[in-house]
């Protein structure tokens, strides 16, 4: 009766002697089998620093792994910010809405105290787009917006 050890785990189990002539009980489960076929490597994530494993056609490809598609999107948020990012266009075209959300500004227009997100809009108070100073910016909903821009005694309202 052979005896052999397995090549995971260590443990002596048997094995049929016409397993061994073929190449075959080198594993006491198939559990040690499937670790033994398993290539790859476990990481960790470059954001949140979670161990999550990666396959070696993923290895060879990045030095920076992630566990998920969202951690991977708030590291990169993160650095393409401003002039990093690739759409940065002297600064004339920003997100102003993120913009004051980030100075920690209440998203409510600033005339009638609407708190619906969906219909708030950013406001240049003196009209002009390119300056972007965190004092020219403030929050409005279309209907306040569109009154600013076409009644002028409206606008008096606000200053």
């Amino acid at each position: 009766m052979p005896t052999v050890f397995c090549k995971i785990c260590g443990k002596d189990f048997y094995t049929k002697p016409n397993w061994l002539k073929k190449g075959h009980g080198k594993y006491c489960s198939r559990k040690c089998q499937y670790k033994a076929q398993r290539k790859g490597r476990f990481v960790n994530c470059y954001r949140c620093g979670k161990t999550i494993w990666r396959q070696p056609r993923f290895l060879k490809h990045s030095k920076t792994f992630f566990c998920t598609k969202d951690c991977m999107m708030k590291w990169r948020n993160l650095l393409q910010r401003g002039p990093d990012h690739p759409n940065w266009i002297d600064g004339k075209y920003i997100d102003y809405k993120a913009l004051l959300i980030r100075m920690g500004v209440e998203v409510s227009c600033r005339r009638c105290g609407c708190k619906d997100k969906r219909i708030i809009l950013v406001h240049h108070l003196d009209g002009d787009r390119s300056n972007n100073q965190f004092s020219n910016l403030i929050f409005l909903c279309y209907n306040c917006h569109y009154l600013i821009h076409n009644h002028k005694k409206t606008l008096k309202s606000l200053k």
